[in-house]
């Protein structure tokens, strides 16, 4: 990809920011060709083998295969014909003894306009990063990158205001394409339909961090616990009391992963006062120890 700088955040969290100084005409979207190795967002900086985020979307279309990539500390797998779409705030790694050939978009979170990032779905954070594309899906989507990246080439036929107006009607496209092929999969429709599931996720969300309790979400949303229980099994096969306990190991690796914070307080932040509670919790849900699972990433 490109280059830019790098920020740290609140915490010490490593987050590489869209390069919109090196997009064509400033614009808030990239597209070109994936290659080569020793992927970096930044020739000073690490290289991008090593955990971190983004604070932007990116998609990648591969042309070559297959490809090892983590995201959100599990490893995918993508081969010809496949694409990954990682989203803002995602952790994320790429692989050093994969090679990246293909198509790579990226795009500023404020390019498009609210109706539309609703209706593709850019936050469905729910929805997996790996998505495999049939024989006519795969010739549409590559039908619309193309006429995209011809387009965002294109810097001399428009005034930057309709060239950029043209840019966002042909992501749009693009995007309802990838959005339709996300949806598509029988558990991602189950859990779009399910509004009792879809709100205990987001409640969820909110309140991992501070809240644990699957009968103190039941009563927030005013529903009984069997209600709930159905509903979550149903959309995910977990128990709520599971879901709602890997979203906090989720987020206890991004910690470990990404922040020196010591181990007490990372286990302060999502709600365990007590570093030994906290380590038990872990241990239980990873088969390792917090300062095991931080000393192996670095």
């Amino acid at each position: 990809m490109v280059d830019t700088r790098v920020e740290a955040g609140d915490g010490g969290i490593r987050t590489f920011p869209f390069p919109v100084e090196l997009s064509v005409g400033g614009v808030g979207m990239q597209i070109g060709p994936m290659g080569g190795t020793g992927h970096t967002w930044h020739a000073d900086e690490a290289p991008l083998e090593r955990v971190h985020r983004i604070d932007f979307h990116v998609v990648m279309l591969f042309g070559a295969g297959p490809v090892r990539h983590m995201i959100d500390f599990t490893e995918y797998e993508a081969g010809v014909g496949d694409l990954l779409w990682i989203r803002p705030g995602q952790v994320h790694r790429f692989s050093r003894t994969s090679e990246y050939r293909g198509i790579v978009l990226a795009m500023q979170p404020g390019f498009l306009p609210r109706a539309t990032v609703e209706a593709t779905g850019l936050y469905r954070y729910d929805l997996p990063p790996l998505l495999r594309p049939d024989e006519a899906q795969l010739s549409a989507l590559r039908s619309s990158l193309a006429q995209l990246r011809s387009e965002y080439e294109d810097t001399t036929t428009l005034p930057l205001s309709l060239h950029t107006a043209v840019l966002r009607h042909s992501l749009t496209a693009f995007l309802l394409r990838l959005a339709h092929l996300a949806a598509s999969s029988a558990e991602a429709a189950r859990r779009q339909g399910d509004t009792t599931f879809t709100l205990f996720r987001d409640a969820v969300e909110q309140g991992f961090a501070t809240n644990h309790s699957v009968s103190a979400y039941a009563d927030q949303l005013g529903y009984s616990r069997r209600t709930l229980v159905r509903a979550v099994r149903a959309a995910t096969g977990e128990t709520p009391k599971g879901f709602i306990d890997k979203r906090v190991v989720l987020e206890a690796k991004r910690l470990l992963a990404h922040t020196d914070l010591p181990i007490g307080r990372v286990g302060a932040a999502i709600g365990f006062p007590d570093a030994a509670n906290f380590s038990k919790f872990f241990h239980q849900h990873t088969e390792t120890t917090p300062a095991a699972f931080r000393a192996e990433l670095r």
